[in-house]
């Protein structure tokens, strides 16, 4: 299992902590210190069954800096700016073999 997180992310530190406390064999990389090529978030974005633009981070700076909210922008042109500014990237992602989840995890 591959967990794609931020640091200092409060949301982040609380799947990874639940994760470790589960004993789930899990990899981490922090996106911000080690950025997501369009290549890879394009795959993982694949994983979820999600378009780009419904794993936008809304709270983020750069979404109102960019007027994201009244632009029309492709997908493709989401992704490209997702990968620039990976603020805008919904978190932490979790992989788990061929499927994706992104976002606060449920609880059940």
């Amino acid at each position: 299992m591959k967990i794609y997180h931020k640091s200092s992310c409060i949301t982040c530190k609380k799947t990874i902590s639940e994760l470790e406390r589960l004993n789930s064999d899990i990899e981490k990389r922090d996106f911000f210190k080690d950025p997501l090529s369009e290549k890879e978030l394009t795959k993982i974005l694949k994983l979820t069954g999600k378009k780009p633009s419904e794993l936008i981070r809304k709270r983020d700076k750069m979404y109102k800096q960019l007027n994201l909210e009244n632009n029309e922008k492709t997908e493709t042109e989401i992704i490209k700016l997702m990968v620039k500014y990976p603020g805008l990237i919904m978190r932490p992602i979790i992989v788990k073999g061929n499927t994706a989840v992104v976002g606060k995890p449920n609880k059940t």
